[in-house]
C-alpha cells in the first residue's frame, strides 16, 4: 500500500478476551508481528448467551488497526493465542480517514 492508503483497505479489528492479561499478550503480539499498527485495550463486562444460558463476566476486548491483506493472518494468529472456545474476532473497514493516519497504518502493517 502507498502512503495514500484507501479507507477500505484499513480494518478496525474487536477481539474480546478473557481478561486484560490476555488482552495484552495477543495485542502485544500483533503489534510485534506486524499483523496490527496499534491496539486500544479497553476493560468491561460482558452478558452474553453461551449453550443456553445467560451469563455474565469481567472481560477485556481491544480494538486493532489492521489492513485488509494482512486480516486472514490476523485471524488466525488471535485463534492461536487465545482460549476461548470461540471468540469474537470481527472487523469492519473505515469509511472515512486522516490520509495520513491511514498511511501510517498500511507502512507498519505488513502482509504475511
Amino acid at each position: 500500500m502507498t502512503s495514500r492508503s484507501a479507507p477500505d483497505e484499513i480494518l478496525i479489528a474487536y477481539v474480546t478476551c478473557a481478561d486484560l492479561e490476555q488482552a495484552r499478550r495477543i495485542g502485544r503480539a500483533l503489534v510485534e508481528e506486524r499483523l496490527a499498527a496499534c491496539v486500544n485495550i479497553r476493560v468491561h463486562e460482558a452478558i452474553y448467551r453461551w449453550q443456553g444460558a445467560v451469563e455474565q463476566a469481567p472481560e477485556a476486548a481491544f480494538l486493532a488497526k489492521t489492513t485488509r491483506a494482512a486480516w486472514p493472518a490476523l485471524q488466525a494468529r488471535v485463534r492461536a493465542l487465545h482460549s476461548y472456545e470461540l471468540p469474537c474476532i470481527v472487523a469492519w473497514p473505515l469509511a472515512e480517514g486522516l490520509p495520513e493516519y491511514l498511511g501510517w497504518i498500511a507502512g507498519a502493517v505488513t502482509t504475511p
